[in-house]
């Protein structure tokens, strides 16, 4: 009588198939939400062939003007807000003392009078921007 002992072999595969859905989900939601988190208020941008910025380490600050010449600043929970050419100043000039790097791009309505830039680019200059950046639309 012979007995035969069946050895088990010990199982030393993971089943990754479960973690790779769950990643291309992931994948999924933050392709779709991504594009959102960089819109601050809704201008209509002018349509000019330029040259993109390099890339950018840090997040710009966006400073959108719209069409009746209000300020918006994409900072903090208030961004929906209008806020004066005078509170952009100061809030700029903060974020630019703790990081001196910082870009800062302009969301200009195509509509907005051209002495509304002027007078913003004018106060992120003496806010301290190193850069100011015009954003527009590809043609």
């Amino acid at each position: 009588m012979s007995r035969r002992h069946k050895r088990r072999k010990p199982m030393a595969e993971i089943n990754v198939v479960p973690y790779i859905d769950v990643m291309l989900v992931l994948l999924i939601v933050f392709m779709v939400t991504a594009p959102m988190l960089m819109q601050g208020v809704k201008v209509e941008l002018p349509k000019a062939a330029a040259i993109p910025v390099g890339k950018q380490t840090d997040e710009p600050l966006i400073v959108s003007v719209k069409a009746d010449g209000s300020y918006y600043l994409n900072l903090g929970k208030e961004q929906e807000k209008s806020q004066s050419l005078g509170v952009v100043q100061d809030k700029v000039s903060k974020i630019i003392r703790r990081k001196p790097e910082t870009t800062v791009l302009v969301w200009g309505d195509k509509n907005v009078p051209y002495g509304n830039v002027v007078d913003l680019m004018a106060a992120l200059q003496s806010a301290g921007a190193p850069a100011v950046g015009l954003v527009t639309e590809s043609p």
